[in-house]
């Protein structure tokens, strides 16, 4: 029996037995399947592989159950129109046990997280990611609903601020405060908001052993924003040599990359404040995107640097 850390004051516990039982109630066919986790683990939900061919994804917290009702309906809506696959949702499970909420069962997708620094073809997989995201947000917004990161930056400001305090004995906080207030000068998107995915983080991609996308995963935070926001994996993902790539594959001018700047910056902020002492994974690749924003900024005028 396998049982994570918990990463939320009010997350719910789970383990192999818990996902057995739940399966046995709901779903009696697949009773006999076998069950493990997966791993890397999530954080905002717990998968179980399911046999072969299936995953179960169960909600940590109550705050992440809509979710579940959010992939349901737009993911088979989503997946015939972009380049690389997604999940597709097989079953809803209703509460059962001790799970009070939802929670589903999706085919499961081939491919292995990609580790930051370890990429086989970073320029291939550059012009993947930026396919998919040039596909995503040109599609169809009527009806779908505003993604978790909707907002604008200059709303984040005071978050930000207060977890650049908070993670300032592990970050450069004046850097981390200067190139935040860099990114909130940059003007806003001047559309309207367009589908995006919102957390295009190594865990939420698979790549092929050719070190190409092989599909893109949790559409948990989907739906409609700034399309600077799902520009996150030229930092979360990509090393420097193939950023710029990316950014001309994605046709981004200079309001909207620094936009991206700011969004990798501040998420990557509040992951290292929230989850510094629950999840070392999560907080070293935040570590790591921080490095590689303030690397990363522009030489001010007139800078011969």
């Amino acid at each position: 029996m396998t049982t994570f850390g918990r990463m939320h004051p009010d997350e719910l516990p789970i383990d192999e037995a818990l996902v057995r039982r739940m399966v046995a109630a709901e779903f009696p066919r697949w009773a006999g399947l076998p069950v493990e986790p997966v791993v890397p683990v999530g954080a905002s939900h717990a998968m179980y592989r399911l046999g072969a061919e299936l995953v179960v994804r169960i909600p940590r917290t109550p705050r992440m159950v809509e979710e579940i009702g959010r992939e349901a309906r737009w993911l088979p809506r989503l997946a015939p129109h972009l380049p690389a696959p997604i999940p597709a949702p097989v079953a809803v499970g209703g509460p059962v046990d001790d799970c009070p909420w939802s929670w589903a069962v999706l085919r499961w997708l081939h491919g292995a997280t990609p580790v930051v620094g370890e990429l086989a073809r970073p320029d291939l997989l550059a012009q993947d990611l930026a396919a998919f995201v040039t596909a995503l947000c040109g599609l169809d917004p009527t009806g779908a609903p505003a993604s978790y990161r909707s907002e604008t930056l200059t709303d984040r400001d005071a978050h930000i601020r207060k977890a650049i305090g908070a993670v300032a004995d592990v970050v450069d906080a004046d850097a981390a405060t200067a190139a935040w207030e860099e990114a909130l000068k940059a003007p806003e998107h001047p559309g309207p908001p367009v589908w995006i995915h919102a957390d295009l983080q190594p865990g939420n991609l698979l790549v092929s052993p050719q070190g190409r996308l092989a599909a893109v995963i949790d559409f948990g935070c989907a739906g409609l924003g700034d399309p600077a926001v799902d520009l996150l994996p030229a930092w979360y993902v990509l090393p420097a040599a193939a950023r710029e790539a990316f950014r001309a594959a994605v046709a981004a001018d200079d309001a909207t990359w620094a936009r991206a700047r700011g969004w990798a910056l501040s998420v990557a902020l509040m992951e290292v404040s929230y989850y510094r002492d629950s999840n070392p994974r999560m907080t070293a690749i935040a570590r790591h995107v921080i490095a590689e924003v303030l690397a990363d900024q522009p030489s001010p005028p007139g800078s011969h640097a």
